[in-house]
């Protein structure tokens, strides 16, 4: 049984930002694989279903982005999985293109709080990742504005784009193909998106 978490923060007006990423790609998998998103456990919306004949625990964390790790926690102990190999973090980094997917089996936090709770939580940064690019900040803008920003339309069309091939690589994932998804998903992206100058 595989935990697939997608990071963000709940409410109205967080939606379509660049840090709820996370939550918009587990909307595109339960959507995809009719996973009805409704019950509250753990402090997440969870969702259970089957991913490539695999039992999968869909979330999204209604902790707010900073205190993620709670969550997680929770679901990884009642589960009881083993969250080096059956847990599958999605989130958004700012350090990528608008659109690049980069397929991770650890790591630091790279300044992300959403991560840097979920490590201190487990006690580790070995759990399996997916990072969504949402562009570089630019240079006058504040890092928090930046992230609880919304999207371009250009951008919302690119990142669903992303969002349909992360789902392609958690199909891959769930039979414990994490290498061969590395492999075809974290080359750079060609990923069709104008510039976002004009709107910053």
């Amino acid at each position: 049984m595989y935990i697939i978490a997608g990071l963000g923060n709940p409410g109205k007006r967080y939606e379509n930002t660049r840090h709820n990423t996370g939550f918009s790609v587990i909307d595109v998998i339960a959507e995809k694989h009719g996973i009805s998103m409704m019950e509250l456990k753990h402090k997440a919306l969870i969702g259970k279903g089957f991913l490539e004949g695999q039992k999968v625990i869909l979330a999204k964390p209604q902790t707010f982005m900073n205190l993620s790790g709670e969550s997680l926690r929770e679901l990884v102990n009642y589960y009881k999985i083993d969250e080096k190999q059956e847990l599958i973090v999605i989130y958004d980094d700012i350090s990528m293109s608008t659109g690049q997917l980069r397929i991770r089996k650890k790591g630091s936090a790279g300044g992300h709080n959403g991560i840097k709770n979920i490590i201190s939580h487990l006690g580790h940064d070995i759990f399996l990742r997916i990072k969504i690019g949402v562009g570089e900040k630019p240079r006058a803008y504040d890092l928090v504005d930046y992230v609880l920003g919304h999207f371009t339309p250009a951008e919302t069309k690119c990142i669903a784009k992303s969002a349909c091939m992360a789902e392609e690589a958690l199909r891959l994932m769930v039979r414990g193909e994490t290498d061969a998804a590395m492999n075809q998903y974290n080359k750079k992206q060609e990923v069709e998106n104008e510039s976002t100058d004009k709107a910053l």
